[in-house]
């Protein structure tokens, strides 16, 4: 009988405590793995978002608002610029890009986007990767629409469906409560009198755009022109037309932009000089996307830090229930330990033999929690995928997962040392005795 055989036969002779202390093990690193990988990987997802831009501007309330609204379609944005702003901004510095948008209908929940010709030919959602078509193509005139890949599969739209949009962000009327002559009046009224039609869905980015729908800025303001002027005539008029749209009907509700960089390179060496300039404007709120993103993680950090923390004292517990496991087993193992003696084991072998045992339930924990752990990373991608729209890579780091195997290995062992020590201790004479 060799020592391994002694250990898994101790195991098994212990098994229900065996295999809780290890599912407690497994528990606190799949936690632990999870947490450690959807915080980095959830960060990459956002920043994402941003994609190749370096400020937006917004008339939001906040810098970080603006990102949340304006990119990730958080909510409606509550305020308004004209397209006059607009092109003073465009003059205003060497860019590569100013792209207007217009945030504040949606299609059964999906947010539309309207925006620019140059929102799919210049502005990149992954930094150096343009967009790309599963099917169809990009609008090019007026109530044509192209859908982000979560937006089709939620929507249940495909090329050449029509559709009618609605006021504000959510169907359930969330938008609502807006004062008049801000961006939107959000009645929750269906834009019956104009139908879109879908000419293209795009491929997966990965990003927050995955979820939102697209279309050109003269159908919005078209089709809102129409309800203002419909509502003060009190009664049906002949259709809207681009020609009949004023200065006031030209609104958006942000903007993306990009200083002209050096090729190859995404860093713009006079962005601060624009961004100070920028924000001088009392009117606007001008935001690094990536900055806000950034302050966002480093908000939800802290709450990280608690789950961290649970996560810890769950593995330190499995630690604690490992000792006492085999501290109250060596109550019934004196004999053994004894005849083991007799047979020639020295004390330092027996204490060997228990600290080995108590790192194999270390070892066997902590394979389990691997296995939970990419099973966990896969749910919370799902998740995160079918309801945010954010693609997150689940597969769990191979340097990430080898240190967590030798942290609860070496917890373990450590958990083993005062049973190990009774062992050691062990009188042979004394547990010898014939049994009464």
């Amino acid at each position: 009988m060799n020592d391994w055989t002694i250990i898994f036969r101790s195991l098994r002779a212990r098994l229900f405590s065996t295999i809780t202390t290890v599912l407690m093990v497994g528990i606190a690193v799949a936690l632990m793995l999870v947490l450690l990988t959807m915080r980095g990987a959830g960060q990459k997802a956002f920043e994402r978002g941003s994609g190749d831009m370096h400020l937006m501007v917004s008339a939001d309330d906040s810098a970080l608002v603006a990102v949340l609204n304006g990119i990730f379609y958080a909510n409606p944005p509550r305020r308004a610029m004209t397209w006059a702003k607009y092109e003073e901004i465009a003059r205003s510095a060497p860019f590569a890009y100013v792209i207007p948008t217009q945030i504040g209908d949606n299609f059964e929940g999906v947010a539309v986007m309207a925006t620019a010709p140059e929102f799919f030919t210049k502005f990149r959602p992954n930094p150096g990767e343009a967009w790309a078509l599963r099917e169809g193509r990009f609008f090019e005139r007026s109530f044509e629409v192209v859908l982000g890949s979560q937006a089709a599969r939620q929507s249940g739209l495909t090329v050449g469906s029509e559709l009618h949009l609605t006021h504000g962000m959510h169907a359930s009327g969330d938008a609502k409560g807006e004062k008049e002559g801000e961006a939107h009046d959000h009645d929750e009224n269906v834009h019956n009198e104009f139908t879109y039609t879908v000419v293209g869905i795009l491929k997966p980015t990965g990003g927050s755009h995955d979820r939102a729908m697209f279309t050109d800025l003269n159908s919005t303001w078209i089709i809102h022109a129409h309800e203002k002027r419909e509502r003060a005539a009190g009664a049906e008029i002949p259709p809207t037309t681009e020609a009949d749209l004023t200065p006031a009907d030209r609104l958006i509700t942000g903007m993306y932009l990009r200083l002209v960089t050096r090729e190859g390179s995404d860093v713009a060496s006079n962005l601060p000089q624009v961004f100070d300039q920028l924000r001088r404007d009392p009117t606007i709120v001008v935001a690094q996307p990536r900055q806000e993103i950034d302050k966002l993680f480093r908000i939800v950090r802290n709450i990280d830090t608690l789950f961290f923390a649970v996560a810890v004292v769950v593995l330190i517990s499995s630690a604690v229930a490992i000792m006492l496991a085999l501290y109250n087993s060596m109550e019934q193992r004196r004999r053994q330990v004894a005849v083991m003696r007799v047979l020639g084991a020295s004390a330092g072998h027996v204490f060997g033999l228990i600290v080995t045992e108590s790192a194999l339930i270390g070892l066997l924990g902590a394979a389990l929690g691997v296995v939970l752990g990419l099973g966990g990373s896969l749910v919370a991608a799902e998740v995160l995928r079918s309801r945010v729209g954010l693609a997150i890579d689940a597969s769990l780091p191979p340097g990430l997962i080898l240190y967590m195997v030798l942290v609860s290995v070496l917890l373990a062992a450590l958990a083993g040392l005062i049973p190990a020590l009774m062992a050691y201790r062990t009188s042979v004479a004394k547990n010898l005795r014939p049994l009464a």
